[in-house]
């Protein structure tokens, strides 16, 4: 048997196992986002916020944003107030804290090709831009500018399964987006909490000397 013909004979057999390997990379990244939508994300400790801080409210540029929605839930985890969308529809006036998500950006960029000039890997961009304000409009954390990605493989033949890798990707960058946030955040406030705590400590006093012996 010529070499080519044993290449062709087996080329379903491979056909096979690679779609054997997508479902099995599909099915572990299901579970893997299935365990971190169960648990939640929370910090070792509480958030670094200053005692005084009011409830936080969430805010993007892009309505019903689900990385607000992510970023709500992992708040109350870490023991923040967070004041809900319909809270502030209710009382507008609300004295509040707002972290805001300036830009949140997807993209999709080519990686690897195939003989026939097709992409067949990508790389999932997700990139975002937030500040967080007291309610006097102090800017408690400067913009900061978060990216993250995850690649992934994208036969052309096998749009459905690409697809649905793809949103499993993107829940997972989202969750991790959230957590990124909320660790600048504890990050920020610690490293500003740290000097002004040593700054306020009263000077040590000094250590009394022993008599000296009468002659």
């Amino acid at each position: 048997m010529s070499a080519e013909s044993w290449v062709v004979g087996r080329l379903p057999g491979l056909a096979r196992s690679y779609r054997l390997a997508g479902m099995i990379r599909n099915a572990l990244l299901v579970l893997f986002v299935l365990a971190l939508a169960g648990c939640g994300f929370h910090l070792r400790d509480n958030l670094a916020l200053p005692q005084d801080t009011p409830p936080v409210h969430v805010v993007s540029t892009i309505p019903f944003s689900e990385l607000v929605t992510t970023l709500e839930r992992n708040l109350r985890n870490a023991g923040a107030r967070v004041a809900t969308r319909e809270q502030m529809a209710a009382e507008p006036t609300a004295r509040v804290a707002r972290l805001d998500i300036l830009s949140e950006r997807w993209g999709d960029l080519p990686i690897a090709i195939d003989d026939q000039g097709r992409a067949q890997e990508f790389s999932l961009r997700y990139a975002t831009i937030f500040t967080f304000r007291l309610p006097d409009g102090t800017e408690l954390v400067p913009q900061q500018v978060v990216e993250l990605s995850r690649d992934y493989v994208s036969p052309p033949e096998d749009a459905t399964g690409t697809s649905t890798e793809r949103e499993i990707l993107a829940d997972e960058l989202r969750r991790e987006m959230a957590a990124s946030i909320l660790r600048r955040i504890d990050s920020v406030v610690r490293s500003n909490v740290a000097p002004a705590a040593s700054r306020a400590a009263p000077p040590a006093a000094p250590a009394a000397s022993d008599p000296v012996p009468a002659r």
